[in-house]
Parts: structure tokens; C-alpha cells; sequence
């Protein structure tokens, strides 16, 4: 998914749910913590989810960075004890928090150009650009849909807490396409219990290296963690922390050596798309993360040419299709946002210099 946000120089979803793509719904517990430490008991269907994943979704404003900080300095412990953040959560186990206050200020407005596809006194529909991050983290402060937000609304939803006005759902910083944005709490709470019973469609388009064998597949495969790259998820097929995953795809053109498909994600999961056509042998062209290459120029598709300008230098992932009932009338709602550029100039280079064997 999305799709949230994660990668080499992106950042990681340390400011978000551990789901790609997945809501940001709850609503913020940080605006009335106690200054006396805060205790949960951890319920029969919440285990064996890692400490900082489980503060993260208790308390969705503070990123995992800041909640890992608080574990290595003792400010959470468990039945009295020390922790790690690594710590699977049992049931019955008493969890005991005491959280830094946040900075209550949020992105400052950015007059950054919006492509908007929709817009009513609810939501508004974004197609966002390659290469744009969605709301702050490390090292991305400025430049972030967030910011643009800020300037071009005059209200956005503050479930999202200070850093992610309006932030429903989220796409990785080089993943293209439609993302919807809240402008109010109660059309926010609507949207992520939408995500939540999965009754959303999302649709997206892919260039993939390699061929896939099947014109069309279920790919049924769990993710989690990857056990040694912090940065990256994986197939934890034998894993039982591990989260199932499915995604649907169809071959939409072959090449020689590449194919455009079509993936309809049936759960939320961080990565899930690329994880899983990596899983088949079909990474997605130019993802630094699971495809090995971060660049395609034509020089590369064809050995007659000497023409290295880059194709493409990001990941050929673009969310182009999205699905939702109204937060407010329930009519059912498609939106789409075209390809964008550097994804079209590749695909036509690959008609052009890489055509389908027969």
C-alpha cells in the first residue's frame, strides 16, 4: 500500500500505523495524558504484537522513534520490569507509560502546486507526485503533502494529530496516484473505518522486471519484518508474528524481459505490492528496496543505443484507482489519476525498444 510511508532515503512508517496504506484513525490520546504514568492491560487479541507496533497504535500521534526512545529509557515497562522494544506483548500483561509532551505544532503551510481530483466540504481527492513524502519525518520537514495541504485548505481533520492534518491513508514517497484527504474528524473517522473493514478498492499499476509465468494470480503470502533490514518487510511464511497478506494481479502488457501489471491489494500491509511481485520473481522497475536498481535509462533497454539519460528513477508503482462510500451521503465514489510522466516515457520505451516475444 498504500502504500504510508518507506524505504532507502524515505522515511521509514516510524509516523504511522505499521500498515501500508492503513487509517489513521484513532483518536489522539496524547492531548490528555496524565502526568503520573499511564497503565493498559493488554487484551487476549492484541498479543504477541512488538511493544513499540502496540504503543504506536494506543497512541497514534507519537512516532515509533519517540516511543522507542521512552522504552530504552525506562519510561515504559512491563509488570514493572524493563523492556525492550522488541518485546512481544502477552495477555494480561500490564504495560506502564509515561510519554514525553509532543510539539503541538504542525507542517507550515508550503504554497506546493496540487493536482486535486475531487474536493467537498468532507474530503478532497490528490493525485500525488512522484517523490513527495506525505507528512514529516526525519530528514523530510519541508516539501511534504502535508504542508501543501496546510496552505490550500482552510480546514483538514486533527485525528491525524499536529504533523498529519487531513492524512487518512498514506502512499510510500515514490509511489504516484490518488490519496484521499479528510477535512473534518467526523468524515475522517468514516473514511478509516472504511480502510479498517477493507470495503475501499484500490487499483494499481506497476512496471515489473521479468515476466510474470500466470496472466493473472492471487499472490497469498504473509509479511512482517524483515529479520536482519530494519528498512524492509518480507515473506515470513513460518513466522506466527507475522501479518497475512493477499494481492491480486493481471498481466496488462509483456516485454521482453519486463511487464506492465495491474495489482488490486486485498489487505494493507506495509510494502505489500512490493514484497509481494518481488516474491514472484517480478520486483517493481527501480525499487531501491527489493529490486536491486534505482535507475533505467535507454541505453540500458537497448545495446544500440547510447542515449543514458534516465527513464525512470524511482519505483514504477502508481496508485490509479481508489473506491470509497461517501463519509457523509454513502454513494459509492471512484477516482482515478492518470500516469504520470516519467511512468509514461518508460512504458513507451518499452513498446518501442523491448517489444513481446511471440
Amino acid at each position: 500500500m498504500s502504500d504510508a510511508p518507506v524505504g532507502d532515503s524515505e522515511p521509514t512508517d516510524d509516523l504511522v500505523l505499521p500498515d501500508d496504506d492503513a487509517p489513521l484513525g484513532d483518536p489522539p490520546v496524547e492531548s490528555r495524558l496524565p502526568d503520573e504514568p499511564i497503565e493498559i492491560i493488554v487484551a487476549a487479541d492484541e498479543a504477541d504484537a512488538r511493544i513499540d507496533w502496540y504503543l504506536a497504535h494506543k497512541f497514534p500521534t507519537y512516532s515509533r522513534t519517540h516511543l522507542r526512545k521512552a522504552i530504552n529509557a525506562a519510561a515504559v515497562r512491563i509488570d514493572g520490569q524493563r523492556i525492550k522494544a522488541a518485546h512481544r506483548v502477552r495477555p494480561g500483561e500490564t504495560i506502564s507509560v509515561v510519554l514525553p509532551e509532543l510539539p503541538h505544532t504542525g507542517p507550515q503551510p508550503e504554497d506546493i502546486p496540487l493536482t486535486i481530483l475531487f474536493e467537498d466540504d468532507d474530503l478532497a481527492v490528490i493525485d500525488k507526485p512522484p517523490g513527495m513524502v506525505v507528512h514529516p519525518a526525519k530528514g523530510h520537514w519541508s516539501g511534504t503533502l502535508a504542508a501543501a495541504l496546510q496552505f490550500h485548505f482552510d480546514q483538514l481533520s486533527s485525528v491525524g494529530g499536529a504533523t498529519r492534518p487531513g492524512i487518512v491513508h498514506r502512499l510510500d514517497r515514490d509511489t504516484s496516484g490518488v490519496i484521499i484527504v479528510a477535512k473534518n474528524d467526523q468524515a475522517h473517522f468514516a473514511l478509516t473505518q472504511q480502510f479498517a473493514d477493507r470495503t475501499t478498492e484500490k487499483i494499481y499499476e506497476a512496471l515489473v522486471v521479468g515476466v510474470p509465468q500466470l496472466d493473472r494470480d492471487l499472490i497469498d503470502q504473509p509479511i512482517g519484518p524483515h529479520p536482519q533490514h530494519r528498512e524492509r518487510m518480507a515473506i515470513r511464511r513460518h513466522d506466527p508474528h507475522s501479518r497475512s497478506a493477499q494481492s491480486f494481479y493481471q498481466v496488462l502488457e509483456r516485454f521482453d524481459g519486463f511487464a506492465h501489471v495491474e495489482v488490486t491489494p486485498k489487505t494493507g500491509r506495509t510494502h505489500q505490492i512490493r514484497v509481494h511481485l518481488a516474491s514472484i520473481g517480478c520486483p517493481v522497475l527501480c525499487d531501491r528496496l527489493y529490486g536491486g536498481r534505482a535507475r533505467l535509462t535507454r541505453a540500458e533497454l537497448h545495446l544500440a543505443t547510447t542515449d543514458d539519460t534516465p527513464l525512470l528513477e524511482r519505483q514504477a508503482l502508481h496508485a490509479r484507482r481508489l473506491s470509497i462510500h461517501h463519509p457523509r451521503s454513502g454513494a459509492r465514489m471512484t477516482f482515478e489519476a492518470a500516469l504520470p510522466a516519467d511512468y509514461v516515457q518508460t512504458l513507451t520505451a518499452l513498446r518501442d525498444l523491448r517489444p513481446g516475444r511471440t
